[in-house]
């Protein structure tokens, strides 16, 4: 093997405006599975650990230059094609002499297996000049073909509008993905004409072009399903089903439990554990961990939250960003859960809201209880201690501090600090007068009916 070819970097081209997305965000910024596409390509490249990546945008795509931080960008002025995108990414790249991988940020799903089949392939002992990521979809369309030579070679790829009869009934197609090699790619894409139907100056030339120089090229094939390119809110719509198909059965395979997998949302960093059970129309956000043996409950809402072993979530929970769940701890129907610790054991089954809060272990949070976090201005924070009872419809003031072991009666607003072991109980004093009721029913009774009178 050649310790060049070794080495690898990247060219992801993301310059497509995304016309038909109908859309003001760029194309590639579009989310599949919480993760924008290009950052998917990002993600399945990292485990190579390429030497540089530059990322090709159009002019303005601030938001993208954001999203690919720290790889650098280079700015493709005008749109001349594919062969031209690639061109603009030199001085991003600087010199190298390796491998280059050239990537399209809108094709998410080409996986790290199949990325280093193709850098495996172009250090192999003959060494190809070029080796094109071919796929044979059901149904070939308008991709461009891929023509081998009697040794199997790739001898050219034809863009479809320029193909012939006999070239378009090939069904192995062209991806566009490539492994290049460095120390020709520049001189190839410098050669590239734009005589053709969209005048254009098309990537897939360098293959005509590096067998001319007596160069070998090559194909690797990979599934229809990795090479799926977005290019509507349709086939966004069909990436999402696919992309949530698959983590479906990774889950499960990794060992958890899902009740019904067709309803349970992932995103790209979901992370369960194992004997987690998952109800039905369950959707995971961003930035959650699963501990083993956690039970999350039908239609439960999951963000930015670590969930502990043990610990029981749900039916119709939700868990925002900064929720940390100890273990064994239960966080029940219509709870609301917001950067918050909620300690081992505690309980909070019913009917509340936890926002800036610490609740000790084995505490219990009665239904409608909530923490009044916000003056309109600032966040506060409430501290619950261990073994700590909240009665039912309390409201917590913040800044405000329960003692451990401390009792606040149901209906309370709590506004002071209560010590540990103290009931506190803040609400008006009740008052009966007996047979207030039955007068009040009868005056109300013949106000009523004077004003129908009047009618």
């Amino acid at each position: 093997m050649s310790s060049s070819a070794d080495r690898i970097a990247a060219i992801i081209l993301a310059a497509g405006k995304g016309t038909r997305m109908k859309s003001t965000l760029p194309k590639v910024m579009h989310k599949i599975a919480g993760r924008a596409m290009v950052g998917h390509v990002l993600s399945n490249l990292a485990p190579l650990a390429p030497e540089r990546v530059a990322v090709v945008v159009a002019p303005g795509m601030d938001l993208v230059k954001r999203e690919v931080s720290p790889a650098p960008v280079a700015i493709q002025a005008e749109q001349l094609g594919t062969g031209h995108a690639v061109r603009c990414a030199r001085e991003a790249l600087g010199a190298f002499a390796g491998t280059i991988l050239i990537l399209f940020g809108d094709t998410p799903f080409v996986s790290t297996d199949t990325l280093r089949k193709l850098v495996e392939r172009r250090a192999a002992k003959d060494e190809p000049a070029v080796v094109v990521l071919g796929m044979r979809p059901a149904d070939a369309g308008a991709y461009g073909r891929l023509v081998l030579d009697r040794q199997g070679n790739l001898e050219r790829i034809v863009e479809f509008k320029e193909a012939s009869a006999t070239e378009r009934a090939i069904n192995l197609c062209n991806s566009g993905v490539m492994a290049v090699d460095g120390t020709i790619l520049w001189t190839l894409l410098g050669l590239i004409k734009n005589d053709n139907a969209k005048g254009e100056y098309y990537l897939t030339d360098i293959v005509a072009l590096a067998r001319a120089d007596g160069r070998d090229c090559a194909v690797v094939e990979a599934p229809e399903a990795e090479l799926l390119g977005v290019n509507s809110r349709a086939e966004l719509a069909i990436a999402e089903t696919l992309y949530q198909d698959q983590r479906r059965m990774v889950a499960m395979e990794e060992g958890a439990t899902l009740l019904d997998p067709r309803t349970v949302y992932f995103t790209a960093d979901t992370k369960l554990g194992r004997d987690v059970v998952v109800g039905p129309n369950v959707v995971f956000g961003p930035g959650v961990t699963v501990a083993d043996e956690v039970e999350i409950r039908a239609f439960c809402h999951i963000e930015g939250a670590t969930i502990d072993r043990g610990a029981i979530i749900g039916p119709f929970a939700r868990l925002r960003p900064g929720a940390e769940i100890g273990p064994e701890a239960h966080i029940g129907n219509f709870v609301e859960v917001k950067n918050s610790i909620i300690g081992a054991g505690a309980k909070a089954n019913h009917l509340s809201y936890l926002g800036d809060a610490d609740v000790g272990a084995k505490s219990n949070i009665g239904a409608g209880t909530i923490t009044c976090n916000y003056d309109g201005f600032l966040k506060a924070r409430t501290e619950i201690g261990a073994e700590a009872f909240i009665g039912s419809n309390s409201a917590l003031v913040a800044p405000v501090k329960i003692g451990a072991g401390a009792i606040v009666g149901a209906g309370s607003v709590i506004t002071r600090d209560v010590e540990a072991d103290a009931i506190a109980v803040a609400r008006g004093e009740q008052v009966s007068r007996a047979g207030r009721a039955k007068d009040f029913r009868a005056q109300r009774q013949k106000l009523k009916s004077s004003k129908a009178d009047k009618k």
